[in-house]
């Protein structure tokens, strides 16, 4: 269903952005004006018409948005791949419940499409593994969407 176009999230993007999830964000690069994508997996959508995102201070992202707020997020999900336009700001320059210094960054959706090509969908979607401490990396991931949610 290729090049249908919303305004806001579909319920099966909202659903899934209900928890963490592999997505990519581009951005505008601060200094050189070119497109930046960075992978991230701390995502909520606190409703169809925003999504939060938890990033490192440090993270480039932050950067980009300051001086140029459109962003896309790309999402593999419902069978196909999605386009999230919008402005992003910096909702939170510290998450204060996070032991790690995190950004929270707000999108608000101005369009949400599907971009799959035509005639194909996706069979299996993106896995990833943490490949540090299980158990803290359980732990950091529930503080992380909690604190998404208490600011939505």
């Amino acid at each position: 269903m290729a090049n249908k176009v919303e305004t806001s999230l579909i319920d099966p993007l909202f659903n899934t952005l209900q928890k963490e999830r592999f997505v990519t964000i581009a951005s505008i690069d601060y200094e050189t004006g070119s497109p930046n994508v960075s992978a991230i997996s701390w995502v909520y959508a606190p409703d169809h018409h925003r999504i939060f995102f938890a990033i490192d201070q440090r993270s480039r992202i932050v950067d980009n948005i300051k001086k140029h707020p459109a962003i896309v997020l790309s999402l593999i999900a419902n069978e196909s791949t999605y386009s999230i336009n919008g402005n992003a700001h910096i909702k939170e320059e510290k998450l204060e419940e996070i032991p790690l210094k995190l950004s929270l960054i707000e999108l608000r959706i101005s369009e949400v499409r599907d971009v799959m090509f035509y005639g194909s969908r996706i069979s299996v979607e993106p896995h990833y593994d943490k490949t540090y401490d299980e158990n803290a990396a359980e732990k950091l991931d529930k503080q992380v969407l909690q604190a998404m949610k208490n600011k939505g």
